[in-house]
Order: C-alpha cells, then structure tokens, then sequence
C-alpha cells in the first residue's frame, strides 16, 4: 500500500474495535454542551424553552451521530482523520457556548459552527475516500448537509417564533433524510444501511454517550448542591437525585446496554439496526438532560410549595427516559418488559396528582418507581433470561434506519 493510499484511512476490522483516545477526548466536549443545555432550561422552564432546548438537542445529537458512524468506518487514529475531529470538537464546543442565547442574538453563532460541521465531514470523505467503498452516500450526505445547512442559517437571520420554526424544520430533516437513506433524484439511496459496521466499536460509543448524559446529571446537581451548602434539607435533596441518576444508569446498563454489541452482530441488518438504536438513545438522552433539570429543582427548592411544571420535570424526565429504554428493548429482544410500561404511564398520570407535593417528595416518588423497575429487571432475567433477538426488517421494503 503506497503512500497517502486513501485505504491507509480505513479501520482495519482484524484489529479490536474499541473506541480511541481522540472520541473520549470529543465526548468531553458534550458533558459541556448538556450542561449548558440543562441549564438554559433551568433558567427558562416553559414550554417554549423545553422545545428551544429539544432543537438544540438534535442539533448536537446529529453531530455526534454521524461523527460516530464516521470514525465507525474511518480510524481516528490516523493523523488525518484526527484533523478532522479535532475542528469538530472545536465547533462542537463553539455551538455549545452559543446554546443560552441560540434563539437570540447568539443564534448565527450556533447555525454556522453546527453547518460547518456537518458539510466539512460529508466533504472531508467525499474528496479523501474517493473511489473506496465507504464513500458510498457521502456525496449524499453532503448534498443534504448543505440543504440543511441552508435552513439552520435561514433561521438565524431571523428571530422570534419564525427561527423556532425553521430551525424545527431543519431539526427534523436530520430525521427524515436518515429515513429515506440521503435518497435524492438520480443518485437514489446512499445505501449507507448495507454497509458492514463495527458492532463493539458503535455499541461502545453509544454506550459512553450515555456516560457522558450521566456524568452531565452528577455534574449539574453536584454542582447546585455544592453552592448552596451542607444544610440537612439539601443533603436529603441531593441524596434522591444521585438515587434517580444511579437507578438510570442501572435499568440502562443492566443487560440490553451490556448486550448492546452482540445485539448489534445478531442483526440481519447491523447498520439499520444501529440507526434505529440512535433515536432510542436520542430519547434516553433528552430524558436524562430533563431529569437533571429536576435534579436542580430538588435540590435548590427541596420543599418549596405546588409546581406542577416542577412536579412535570421531576417524573417525566425519567419517563421519556423510559421511553427510550423500551424502544431500545424492542429493537433488542422483539418484546418490551412490563416494568418500562407500567413505571412509564405511573410517572406520566402521578405528574399531576403529586404536583402538590414539594419536589423533594415528588423525587421520593420517582426514586420508589424507579426501583421498582430495577428490582423488577434483576428478578425477571434471573427468571427468564433472554437472548438478542432483533426484529426482522418490514417485509417487502429495503432495510431503512
């Protein structure tokens, strides 16, 4: 293989399939970017800021995603590949700066470092990998990263309700052209779903994105608990909240987050199995920066009066979080435990019911549900252990993420 050969860029499959130094170095920069998120909602608890902050969300959710499955086919341990991380990260963290005045005047700020980021990584491989496999789609995606890229900037010259609309748009179509596998007129699908994938390496980085989503929640209500002192009401507060960041943890990890990369190799369609999984640990992520907003509130009014926004954000972060859970339960076993159902529709009804209670019995709620989730995992697959069972692409469709 000669020099500056584009084959030299390529993971080599013989070799183990961990993640490197240079993508845990990049999943710091998003403890900051969720911390930020957490925050600006804390700051702003309305509807309109829960959906500011579920746009902004995607946007990073998409950068991470798709530098994921980058350095999934590419090895990021070659200099030039790092090149490319390395601005990413940089944008990364500019975006994140950006996120408590996104829908103000910071808002051009955000759109641009999110573009550059996602047009420079389509290009990067469309131009380096020319003529090799793992090219397939990437003039695609760079085609559809400008059209995007054409809405996020759109929005930024405006302001007010019309930014939150195009920028929803331009959100949602990072959805929608995964869906249709960058499909555009004459060059048709980017066939990017029959690839083969690393299924450690994927697995692994979904696995330390949640990480990272847990370490933000320690952080945020470290962090509130630390500035407002050692007062016994607030060590009970701060006690409950690292009790619901610790019981998520667990019903993630416990047995589907650790099958993760045999669930992955069992798939008839790794790849579209992989982007499904994607939107589930979406879901779990957006939960958990909601529940670390509740953390906040527990800890910083542990006994304040009726909230029902308060009382929303305490259980129904762990409920969308939920969600997330049972979808990735499906996609791994073709079934969805009882236990995610039934502590996912108890958290959502008792919202309102308990909104009345100050918030530091409204966590003693969702700390008793959540355990029993976890107690119910633990007896069941001692019970009636389960194997990775994916379930089969539609029939008579081709396999779509």
């Amino acid at each position: 293989m000669t020099a500056g050969d584009p084959r030299d860029l390529l993971r080599d499959h013989a070799e183990p399939q961990r993640a490197t130094y240079v993508e845990l170095f990049f999943d710091v920069i998003f403890v900051f970017a969720l911390t930020r998120l957490s925050h600006t909602l804390f700051s702003d608890l309305t509807w309109l800021g829960a959906l500011h902050t579920g746009i902004l969300l995607a946007a990073f959710w998409w950068v991470w995603v798709f530098t994921a499955w980058t350095t999934n086919r590419l090895n990021p341990a070659q200099p030039a590949i790092q090149l490319v991380i390395i601005p990413i990260m940089l944008g990364t963290l500019i975006m994140a700066g950006a996120v408590p005045k996104a829908f103000a005047e910071d808002g051009m700020i955000f759109a641009a470092a999110y573009v550059l980021i996602q047009v420079g990584r389509a290009l990067f491989v469309t131009v380096a990998m020319h003529g090799q496999e793992v090219t397939i789609g990437s003039l695609q995606q760079f085609i559809w990263s400008c059209i995007s890229g054409v809405l996020w900037i759109a929005g930024a010259l405006t302001d007010g309700n019309t930014r939150v609309v195009i920028w929803l748009v331009a959100a949602v179509l990072g959805y929608v052209m995964s869906r249709l596998d960058f499909r555009l007129p004459k060059l048709g699908p980017a066939r990017i779903t029959t690839q083969a994938v690393s299924a450690e390496h994927l697995a692994e980085r979904y696995q330390q994105i949640m990480i990272v989503a847990f370490g933000e929640s320690i952080l945020a209500a470290g962090g509130q608990f630390a500035a407002l002192g050692f007062e016994r009401d607030r060590v009970i507060a701060f006690l409950l909240t690292f009790a619901i960041t610790t019981l998520l943890w667990r019903i993630y990890f416990y047995r589907a987050g650790l099958l993760l990369p045999a669930v992955i190799a069992a798939s008839t369609t790794p790849a579209v199995f992989s982007r499904s999984a994607s939107y589930a640990h979406l879901l779990m992520a957006g939960g958990i920066v909601l529940s670390s907003v509740g953390d906040e509130i527990i800890i910083t009014h542990p006994f304040a009066g009726p909230n029902l926004a308060w009382s929303a954000v305490i259980l129904c972060g762990p409920a969308i979080y939920l969600a997330g859970r049972a979808r990735l339960d499906y996609l791994s076993f073709s079934r969805v435990a009882l236990s995610r159902v039934i502590g996912l529709l108890l958290l959502v009804a008792l919202a309102p019911v308990v909104a009345f209670l100050p918030p530091i019995l409204i966590a003693v709620v969702a700390v008793v549900i959540l355990g029993g989730i976890a107690a119910t995992d633990a007896v069941s697959w001692r019970v009636r252990p389960s194997e990775p069972t994916p379930p089969p692409p539609p029939r008579g469709r081709e396999p779509r993420p």
